[in-house]
């Protein structure tokens, strides 16, 4: 993540992180899933729980990654990766899609970000210079959804800072972070600054302060994030 060994000990894994957003879904919602991370949390929602992820190619009603061997090439999620339906699941166009979005269909976006500013702005889908990249549909989720959960590591690779007082890249959407998840905090956007919720273990609320922007709220309790032990 960076060159602070503290900071890098006590990481998440993409898995971790998207087990963590798992447990903050509530059943019956509809959940679009982003590309990247986003994907796997449709690995670690229980069944039962009514949730009904979508992919904005057109599926609605995402069930967990197969098992090797088990792909079927024709059914894939925004990040072209091999998925499977659940019983009930549908098909549509991207028309049909996008009018579920935007028509406030969809109760949570869960999205990959870059930058977030202490307001909940999202900045996902460029650089500045970069030169290559489309907004696409990122605005209509994040504008469209009830909800953005938003994912990304808590720093860049050279230890700048991603959690801001003001995004420095171009815009998504503004003000439309409800959830941050990254890989050493959750940070809930309620209220006149972000409040840190859980940090991961091994760390505590002044090092999270260290490495973020805008200055943030703690939680009375302050839960823990923990890795899944090493295969």
């Amino acid at each position: 993540m960076n060159s602070d060994p503290k900071l890098e000990a006590a990481a998440l894994r993409p898995g971790d992180i998207a087990r963590r957003v798992a447990r903050e879904v509530p059943g019956g919602t509809v959940v679009n899933l982003g590309i990247g991370i986003p994907t796997q949390v449709a690995n670690y929602v229980e069944t039962g729980r009514g949730v009904m992820f979508m992919a904005e190619n057109g599926i609605l009603g995402i069930g967990p990654r197969p098992a090797p061997g088990k792909e079927d090439r024709d059914l894939i999620n925004a990040s072209r990766e091999p998925v499977t339906a659940i019983p009930g699941a549908s098909f549509f166009g991207h028309a049909d899609s996008f009018a579920m979005i935007r028509g406030g269909h969809v109760d949570i976006a869960v999205l990959g970000a870059l930058q977030v500013s202490a307001r909940g702005d999202l900045a996902n889908w460029t650089v500045p210079g970069a030169g290559k990249g489309g907004i696409g549909g990122a605005m209509d989720l994040a504008t469209g959804a009830g909800e953005v959960f938003a994912i990304m590591t808590h720093l860049m690779k050279d230890g700048g800072l991603k959690l801001l007082d003001e995004c420095t890249y171009p815009l998504t959407a503004a003000g439309v972070v409800t959830k941050l998840f990254t890989d050493i905090a959750f940070i809930e956007f309620t209220g006149d600054a972000p409040l840190l919720r859980e940090v991961a273990a091994g760390l505590d609320a002044e090092d999270i302060q260290r490495v973020s922007g805008p200055r943030l709220r703690v939680a009375d309790t302050l839960g823990t994030l923990e890795r899944e032990p090493e295969a």
